[in-house]
């Protein structure tokens, strides 16, 4: 299965903005070109891109799952999966900022820039082959070095995350494993944000697929030989496969539409190239402190939980796990329409963007309402069906249950940063266009903190109610800050997105939010009523999750969300026959 669009149509720019009036644009940008007229139908790429994006991810979280299933019937709950959880901080903390989140919020909006100029100097040198030579020889030097120190500080690494630790050899050997993670997965964020920014989803979509595999190969023939440690050289083992699956992909766009042009070298020649691109390297520096600060979310609870019963650390890893899967298809949403927005940015169409931000605002916050209206109703019948078996015992489907809750307040401001803070970086990349002349003044480089600010105040909210709420609460203290703060960081930052010269409708905006929250209350309440009734955790389950999923419709429909109210009216329109239709006998509403 194939999720990209007509070769010809790839990089084309997009259509010019519905709303009436000029717009500011970025430094640098062009205004709009118009579409050309081979252009694909925007909706329905969308719906295929994230058709192929969905099943693939869900691949991959279903492979995951599993892979979290096994380790709990393996190693349970205890101190050697204890030493694991911490090894495993290395690559939790290298996926967002070298997959998912930083090296994204870096290269998508770079690529697109360098198709936005291949375009409009189809005789120039290729930018994008320019943008490839400027950063990645860079890019690998630089993550061979973090390997490589991840690998020798690892006793400090064990101490700083865990002091608590019993015996913190077991945790040290695997960090070593861990970390030499770091360089196949930084490859895989460039090769699949370059990828992405092509409209090329398939490939990309399928790294976790790869990932999980590996490490489930490992686990299964190697788990009685080498006991936790083989979990840890199966992360090894996966990240490799993810990055051996877009090298091909990645060669084959990057000889693209003008591979017979010469492409100049950095630091050779006169200047830059008309219609070329100048790295500004400074511009890493907000985005990584961004998603290292938002992973040190993580660090509090581990380091915390650390000094808490033998347990704790799993407990809140199981639960963070199953409470990740209902964002998983919110946070498609925006990694779909993110080159999208990126494009629009690059053009100077902030018209486009903004409309497309709103969008996703409202579509990713009813998915995760949704699925957190799941949680808080059937997460004890959820954990005992997925763990609830070898040496996960019913003390430990309690305890993963009742921080699921917890966590679940926080997954709605988990979905918005996801989309707020995308176009926020996009306005200034880590490229600009060649013949750009302007001044860079303080203020706009103050901005480009913003996020990293918002994401450390909100850090701040979790340690503080953390160390007040764990002596009393435990797990369910830390998970309590966790939801505290991530929601503090998504309030600061969607005001960052205004800042930034975005205008987003606030107004309209909450509005939305607040008929999606309403709706999501209804759901859990009666959700968690029909899954009390069955004691079998399966049919609590599925009774608890389809009274969930039909309240919500009908609530969210009888709400006006238009998130929720297009798609159900679409539904019934499918299932209806025409004539009732035509009678006037169903609603025809947005």
């Amino acid at each position: 299965m194939n999720g990209d669009p007509p070769a010809r149509t790839v990089a084309a720019p997009l259509p010019p903005a519905r709303a009436a009036g000029p717009r500011p644009a970025p430094a640098g940008a062009a205004a709009p070109p118009p579409a050309p007229a081979g252009a694909p139908n925007r909706r329905g790429f969308l719906v295929k891109a994230f058709g192929v994006t969905a099943l693939l991810s869900a691949a991959g979280s279903a492979l995951g799952l599993l892979r979290d299933l096994l380790l709990a019937r393996f190693f349970g709950a205890n101190q050697g999966t204890d030493a694991f959880l911490v090894a495993w901080t290395v690559p939790e903390t290298a996926a967002p900022l070298l997959i998912e989140d930083a090296m994204a919020f870096l290269m998508v909006p770079a690529f697109s820039l360098a198709l936005v100029l291949r375009e409009e100097n189809p005789e120039s040198p290729d930018p994008v082959r320019q943008l490839v030579r400027a950063t990645l020889p860079w890019l690998l030097a630089a993550l061979c070095a973090l390997s490589l120190g991840a690998a020798l500080g690892a006793p400090q690494l064990v101490q700083l995350l865990a002091p608590g630790l019993p015996d913190p050899g077991l945790a040290v050997t695997c960090t070593r494993i861990t970390a030499l993670t770091i360089l196949p997965f930084g490859l895989a964020g460039y090769l699949g944000s370059a990828l992405r920014a092509h409209h090329n989803f398939t490939a990309p979509a399928g790294i976790y697929v790869a990932y999980n595999l590996g490490i489930l190969a490992v686990l299964l023939t190697c788990n009685a030989i080498w006991g936790v440690r083989s979990a840890a050289i199966g992360v090894a083992v996966g990240s490799l496969l993810m990055a051996a699956l877009l090298v091909g992909p990645f060669l084959r766009r990057l000889r693209g539409p003008s591979a017979g042009q010469a492409v100049p070298r950095p630091g050779r020649g006169r200047g830059p190239q008309p219609g070329g691109l100048v790295l500004i390297p400074l511009a890493i520096l907000p985005v990584a402190v961004f998603t290292l600060t938002r992973q040190a979310q993580v660090f509090v609870e581990r380091y915390l939980g650390s000094g808490l019963p033998p347990g704790t650390i799993s407990h809140l890893n199981y639960a963070a796990k199953v409470s990740q899967l209902a964002m998983t298809a919110a946070i498609l949403i925006c990694t779909v329409t993110f080159p999208l927005v990126a494009r629009a940015l690059a053009a100077g169409d902030l018209v486009t963007a903004r409309d497309r931000v709103e969008k996703d605002l409202g579509q990713a916050t009813a998915v995760v309402l949704a699925g957190t209206a799941f949680l808080m109703a059937c997460a004890p019948s959820v954990v005992a069906l997925l763990f609830q078996r070898g040496a996960f015992g019913p003390q430990d489907t309690a305890a993963t249950a009742a921080v699921i809750r917890v966590y679940s307040f926080g997954l709605p401001a988990q979905a918005l940063i996801g989309v707020m803070v995308r176009p926020y970086f996009s306005v200034r990349p880590v490229v600009r266009r060649a013949g750009d002349r302007r001044p860079d003044d303080g203020g706009r480089r103050l901005l480009d903190w913003y996020p990293a600010a918002a994401m450390l105040l909100g850090l701040g909210v979790t340690v503080v109610v953390g160390l007040l709420a764990t002596p009393g609460y435990g797990a369910l203290g830390l998970a309590a800050g966790n939801a505290a703060g991530i929601t503090a960081t998504a309030a600061l930052l969607l005001r960052g997105l205004l800042l930034r010269g975005i205008a987003v409708r606030t107004g309209r905006v909450l509005a939305g939010q607040a008929r999606l929250l309403a709706a999501a209350v209804g759901a859990a309440a009666a959700g968690a009523l029909a899954a009390g009734v069955p004691a079998d955790p399966l049919l609590s389950t599925l009774l608890g999750g389809a009274t969930v999923a039909l309240v919500f419709a009908a609530l969210g429909t009888g709400f006006g969300a238009a998130e929720v109210r297009g798609p159900v009216l679409a539904a019934v329109r499918a299932l209806c026959p025409p004539s009732i239709a035509d009678e006037g006998k169903l609603p025809h509403g947005r």
